[in-house]
């Protein structure tokens, strides 16, 4: 399977993000490290749990919305996480049954768990390579990656609930910038990111406590502003209705199913020029 050598082993010692986020969305792949992390964080803060599945909702429709209203045939996503059905791909191909997929994660436990991944419809195909976010042209120059996305054609990047594991200092900006400066003209960027300004002070409190224990646990999280996230989307054309909480951008016909008011993650969907 792609990206096997050099792997390192899972380390279950330690809580790991992706499989504190396949808690908080009710899964089954972690281990007691990750299910101490992830409980202490949702008695800090219940509202990470919606805010999970808001952000894998919002997945689902930016997807459909890309391969149904903008033609786009061919998705890299970046810290795809344990696969959890329906994956992108099928949602993708749902649609449009050639669309490519590449997913990437550095969680040895998510190369376990790829061939889920990899299932793809017979008109289209899926890739699944080990990588890390912090380094983009490693990505871009993977044989899994050049062997299934044609870059010279428009391609859908999602970094979802990803880059808040980023901090300044290993140049998340630049790292976005990498990333869509490989992709063609036409391309899209679709973003989710954990919110900073958070208006109510007792619950700011709570949330400063979660940073707290994912840094406990070796994993820095670095929520930012709505004016942070924005510089994301510099040079980049905003679809409707621009940044926005992810369970507001464009809910289905049943509603978000969170109040308006609710704080889930700053998101948007971008077309490069």
């Amino acid at each position: 399977m792609a990206g096997q050598r050099d792997v390192p082993r899972i380390d279950t010692s330690k809580p790991h993000a992706a499989r504190m986020y396949d808690y908080y969305l009710g899964g089954k792949t972690h281990y007691e490290a990750d299910v101490r992390a992830a409980e202490a964080v949702v008695a800090a803060l219940p509202q990470i749990v919606p805010a999970a599945h808001a952000n894998r909702d919002f997945m689902h429709r930016a997807t459909r919305v890309l391969a149904a209203e903008h033609g786009v045939r061919q998705f890299l996503d970046i810290g795809s996480g344990i696969p959890t059905e329906p994956n992108l791909h099928q949602t993708a191909q749902g649609v449009a049954p050639e669309c490519r997929v590449v997913y990437t994660d550095n969680d040895p436990i998510v190369l376990q768990y790829a061939r889920a991944l990899l299932h793809s419809a017979p008109q289209g195909r899926t890739a699944y390579l080990h990588g890390d976010v912090t380094e983009p042209e490693a990505i871009l120059a993977s044989g899994e990656l050049r062997g299934t996305l044609d870059l010279d054609r428009p391609v859908a990047l999602s970094v979802n609930a990803l880059l808040h594991f980023v901090p300044d200092e290993r140049r998340p900006y630049e790292i976005v910038r990498t990333l869509l400066d490989a992709l063609a003209p036409g391309s899209f960027l679709c973003l989710t990111h954990g919110i900073a300004d958070i208006p109510d002070d007792e619950l700011s409190d709570r949330a400063d406590d979660v940073i707290g224990i994912y840094q406990r646990g070796g994993t820095a999280f670095v929520p930012r502003t709505k004016a942070q996230v924005a510089r994301f989307f510099e040079g980049l054309e905003l679809l409707d209705p621009g940044l926005t909480m992810a369970h507001l951008w464009r809910p289905g016909p049943e509603g978000p199913g969170l109040p308006e008011d609710a704080l889930t993650l700053h998101t948007a969907v971008a077309r490069k020029p």
